[in-house]
C-alpha cells in the first residue's frame, strides 16, 4: 500500500520548515533511512531521511514551498512498483464538430478545457481570494502559477514603493524570523542589565602570535575566542549563577556542573550560534580546532541540530566588524551572555610609566533575576584578570 511520508517532528519546537531541495524525483527507488529532501528550518539545513523503503509514487510539495510537521511530502509505494500511468485524455473533436451550447440566440461553441498548472497552497490561496485560476498566465516554471501571480491577479500584490518612493521588501522567515521570535521572547522574560569592562590583553595578544603559525601549520587558525572561552568557563566555575538557568514553574535557578558555550557566528542569513560541548575538557588547541569546524558548517548550514543545543553561557564577537561596546541579548534560556569588542591600541599606565596597550572592551549582559550588579562586577574582574593573565588560565586549567 501507499504510504504518505509527512514532515516529521524535528524538535526543538519547530512547526514549520522550507522545502530548500529535493533529493529524489518521482519514480526513483528508495532504501529506508535515505535522505530524500533538504529543508531548512529556523535554525538549521536538515536532510530527512524516508522511513519506509520503496518508490516515489508522487512529490506532493514543490521547493520554496513551507510545510508544517504533519503535512504530507511525499508518496511512498512499495519496492519495485510503478507510477500510475495518467489518465489518457479524450479525444477532442475538431473545432468545427465539436457540440455546441444553445441559447435564446443560437449557439455558441463549448469553452476550451483550461489546464491549470498550480500547488495545493496556491490554488488555497486563489480560492481564498475569490480568483479564477484559469484566468491567471502563470510566472512560474512550465507556466504553473505563484503566489505572486494570484496576489496580482486579486489587486493584492504588494508594489515595489511606498508613498514616498522605492522600497525593497524582505520575508521575515528561516535563520531571521527565528532570530526576532527568540531575541523577543528573552527581552520580555528576562531582566536585562549590562556591565562594561576593559581588559589589558597585551600579554594574550603576544601569546597568540607565537602559538597562532604552529598551529596555522596543522590547519588550525587560532583566533582569541578560544581564550576568552576558557577565561569565561573558569570565572562561571567560581560564579556559577552566571552558569546556570530559571525554572520558571518551580522558581528555581538551576545551576549547571557543565560548561558548554555558545559562540554566535554571523551567516548570510543571520546569527546562528553553535554550541561548544564541555569547554572544561578541551584544550585551547582543541577548542580552536572545533570552534572552526562547528563555524565553517553553520556559516554553510550544514550544521546539526544537536550542535546548536544546550548552552550555558553565550559569547558574541561584534569586535570583528569594529564595534566596541554593546547590550547583547541574552541567548534564552541562558542567564549570562558576553560580548567582546575591538581589540585596539590604548595608552595605560604601569609601573608610573605611559605605555601602549592592547585593549579588549567587554560588554556583560545578565539577568538581574538571578544575579545583582556587585555579582557580575565580581565576575568580569575575575574574567579581566584572567585575560590580563593568560598563564593563569593554564595553571588552573584541570
Amino acid at each position: 500500500m501507499a504510504f504518505d511520508f509527512k514532515l516529521p517532528d524535528l524538535g526543538e519546537g519547530i512547526a514549520e520548515a522550507e522545502i530548500r531541495k529535493w533529493l529524489v524525483k518521482e519514480g526513483d527507488a528508495i532504501d529506508e533511512h535515505q535522505a530524500v529532501v533538504e529543508v531548512e528550518t529556523d535554525k538549521a539545513v536538515v536532510e530527512v531521511p524516508s522511513p519506509k523503503k520503496g518508490t516515489i509514487l508522487k512529490i506532493a510539495r514543490e521547493e520554496g514551498e513551507t510545510v508544517k510537521v504533519g503535512e504530507v511530502l511525499l508518496v511512498v509505494g512499495e519496492a519495485g512498483e510503478k507510477l500510475e500511468a495518467p489518465r489518457p485524455k479524450e479525444a477532442k473533436p475538431a473545432a468545427e464538430e465539436r457540440p455546441k451550447s444553445v441559447s435564446v440566440v443560437g449557439v455558441l461553441p463549448e469553452e476550451e478545457e483550461a489546464v491549470v498548472l498550480a500547488t495545493p497552497a496556491v490554488r488555497a490561496l486563489a480560492k481564498e481570494q475569490r480568483v479564477a485560476l484559469e484566468t491567471i498566465r502563470g510566472s512560474g516554471p512550465g507556466g504553473s502559477i505563484t503566489r505572486e501571480d494570484v496576489l496580482k491577479a486579486s489587486g493584492k500584490a504588494r508594489k515595489p514603493e511606498d508613498q514616498y518612493g522605492a522600497v525593497e521588501r524582505i520575508a521575515i522567515k528561516g535563520v531571521r524570523k527565528s532570530i526576532a521570535k527568540n531575541l523577543l521572547f528573552a527581552l520580555k522574560t528576562t531582566a536585562s542589565v549590562t556591565e562594561m569592562e576593559e581588559a589589558d590583553v597585551t600579554e594574550l595578544w603576544g601569546l597568540r602570535e607565537r602559538e597562532k603559525k604552529l598551529l596555522l601549520e596543522k590547519d588550525i587558525r587560532l583566533t582569541f575566542m578560544p581564550f576568552i572561552m576558557k577565561a569565561v568557563q573558569h570565572a562561571c566555575m567560581e560564579f556559577g549563577t552566571f552558569n546556570a538557568s530559571v525554572e520558571e514553574e518551580r522558581e528555581e535557578i538551576v545551576v549547571k556542573k557543565y560548561f558548554n558555550i555558545g559562540v554566535a557566528v554571523d551567516t548570510p542569513e543571520g546569527l546562528i550560534v553553535p554550541v561548544v560541548k564541555n569547554v572544561e575538557k578541551k584544550t585551547i588547541r582543541e577548542l580552536a580546532a572545533e570552534l572552526q569546524n562547528i563555524s565553517q558548517l553553520a556559516r554553510e548550514r550544514k550544521i546539526k541540530l544537536e550542535d546548536l543545543k544546550g548552552s550555558t553561557f553565550t559569547i558574541t564577537n561584534y569586535g570583528a566588524y569594529g564595534a566596541s561596546f554593546a547590550t547583547p541579548i541574552i541567548n534564552y534560556p541562558d542567564v549570562a551572555i558576553l560580548g567582546t569588542g575591538r581589540i585596539v591600541d590604548k595608552p595605560r599606565v604601569r609601573g608610573g610609566q605611559i605605555a601602549v596597550r592592547k585593549v579588549l572592551p567587554l560588554s556583560l549582559t545578565f539577568d538581574h533575576r538571578v544575579n545583582d550588579g556587585a555579582g557580575a562586577a565580581k565576575f568580569l574582574t575575575r574574567l579581566v584578570g584572567y585575560l590580563e593573565d593568560p598563564a593563569s588560565l593554564f595553571i588552573e586549567s584541570a
